[in-house]
């Protein structure tokens, strides 16, 4: 479970039927992510930001941080007054993502599975999950969507987001690259995957599971590049 990449990037990883596939080379993701997003990946991250509504003093997590880019930038917005914890089920992600947050004093990173979450109740006014949720075995993806609710404050925002291509080509990439991988990992969650995998990685998926958890206001937008993007808010009294 990791960010900023499409489905394909299980290939630099492995599978655990309880939690899922684990990217394991951070360095390698890394690059794959830049060639994917033609170098864009730090706008993507500040539009997600920005999108996001985080805010000074804000506390957030961020599920299936990957090697932290997203969760360094969320702390830059939240500021000394606010804090940023990143959650990865890969040691590897949260090593790399330890070593290069050390000028963030409010960034901290720990190892976990977005459906086995340890973090207290009602703490976090946001909590962000970006190209994870389809590394997550089908069935607990539900458990994965409780666990955000119930760590996040009412009146807190939930931002859900992966890979949303559009043109002729990039679908037609991102197909082919998915298909690849699910050869050489295959899903436990076996004939009831999705024969699509743009259909794996739809973040509009959700929209039923979301509002099954308890939030209510769902909606969905796009953010330049290829990216689907899902805000939900938990209701005060939620």
């Amino acid at each position: 479970m990791t960010k900023n990449a499409p489905q394909s990037s299980i290939r630099q990883g492995h599978h655990d039927t309880e939690t899922g596939v684990l990217l394991t080379k951070p360095r390698s993701y890394r690059t794959f992510k830049a060639l994917f997003l033609l170098g864009r990946g730090d706008r993507l991250n500040a539009r997600l930001v920005a999108l996001s509504g985080a805010k000074p003093g804000y506390r957030v997590a961020d599920i299936g941080c990957g090697p932290g880019d997203l969760a360094r930038k969320l702390a830059v917005r939240v500021g000394q007054d606010g804090s940023v914890i990143g959650v990865d089920p890969a040691a590897e992600m949260i090593n790399y993502a330890t070593k290069n947050s050390n000028a963030v004093t409010n960034c901290r990173f720990e190892l976990g599975a977005a459906q086995t979450l340890t973090l207290p109740d009602a703490c976090f006014d946001l909590v962000t999950s970006t190209f994870a949720m389809h590394h997550i075995p089908e069935a607990q993806r539900s458990v994965a969507i409780a666990q955000l609710f119930r760590i996040l404050r009412p009146g807190g925002t939930l931002l859900l987001a992966d890979t949303h291509p559009t043109g002729r080509v990039l679908p037609t990439v991102v197909r082919f690259m998915a298909r690849v991988a699910a050869r050489r990992t295959p899903d436990p969650a076996g004939p009831g995957r999705p024969a699509d995998p743009l259909a794996a990685i739809d973040i509009r998926r959700y929209r039923d599971a979301l509002n099954a958890a308890g939030f209510r206001t769902v909606a969905f937008s796009t953010v330049a590049p290829a990216t689907g993007v899902l805000l939900a808010t938990k209701e005060i009294g939620g």
